[in-house]
């Protein structure tokens, strides 16, 4: 697919996947928006991606937004789509994970993390899809999770807020195919990213037992499996043989990971009373 001056605008771009797709993006000639909260940060990854691009005449748009504030992620869309033109592809990367027990976590955890992963994504899109509808062409990509598979010991906040993105995407597919726009949802391993390391910082033990033995991926992978992902026109897009597996098998694999699961924590349990 040829990405000369195409328009990517890609949300929590200034770090981990989404800054990675971006970096790609631009090396392949594309026009990017990134949208992050922080604008020292977004300065940094712009210029990151100013050095890669392919062309001098390649354009790197930052807005800082706050995507889970509907007036802010909306008004940035306005932004990027004035400035740059309707959206090629929009990545909704924004996203937190605060892992922890359920019973010891504020109530606040669960509203800002299904704020910024699920609203966050589903503002963005609304309020760029009436320009892509317009073209009558355009992808989305939303990022999910292996939590948005399977539930996770230690992730109630995040799980659910990635189970939402998966029922967003797989309902907006349908309806959006028909007027030319493309969905995906990727549902990436854990990745080496500024988010993983604080999440590190609040996993409980028995988590960090369950996620021990799974591959951890550089966010560069990630981006590239995005790319060539949305290239196909791929719906389901999985980085790894362990979440192509999870994403086709996970009704049926369920038990035996719950029964797996279960034995890590009670294993995790028993060492800790000793």
């Amino acid at each position: 697919m040829n990405w000369q001056q195409r328009h990517a605008v890609i949300t929590g771009g200034s770090s981990g996947i989404g800054k990675a797709t971006a970096l790609r993006l631009a090396s392949r000639g594309a026009n990017i928006t990134i949208v992050a909260r922080d604008p020292a940060r977004l300065a940094a990854a712009k210029a990151e991606i100013e050095a890669v691009r392919s062309t001098p005449t390649t354009t790197v748009l930052t807005i800082a937004a706050d995507a889970s504030v509907r007036s802010q992620a909306e008004q940035a869309m306005q932004t990027a789509i004035h400035q740059l033109g309707a959206p090629d592809l929009l990545v909704t990367s924004a996203g937190i994970a605060h892992p922890g027990y359920f019973r010891e976590l504020p109530i606040e955890i669960f509203e800002q993390t299904m704020a910024i992963n699920y609203f966050g994504s589903l503002y963005c899109i609304k309020a760029a899809l009436p320009a892509m509808e317009q073209r009558q062409q355009g992808h989305l990509v939303l990022i999910s999770s292996g939590a948005g598979l399977i539930g996770i010991y230690g992730y109630t906040p995040y799980s659910p807020s990635k189970f939402a993105l998966r029922g967003l995407a797989e309902a907006l597919r349908g309806e959006l195919k028909v007027a030319g726009i493309g969905v995906s949802i990727v549902y990436p391993p854990d990745t080496d990213t500024p988010q993983l390391v604080a999440e590190n910082r609040t996993k409980p033990p028995e988590t960090k037992q369950i996620t021990a033995t799974a591959e951890t991926w550089s966010a560069d992978a990630v981006a590239q499996t995005i790319i060539t992902g949305v290239e196909k026109r791929s719906f389901t897009i999985t980085p790894g043989q362990e979440m192509t597996v999870l994403a086709r098998l996970h009704s049926l694999i369920a038990p035996g990971l719950n029964w797996y699961f279960d034995r890590l924590v009670q294993k995790v349990r028993q060492a800790e009373h000793h």
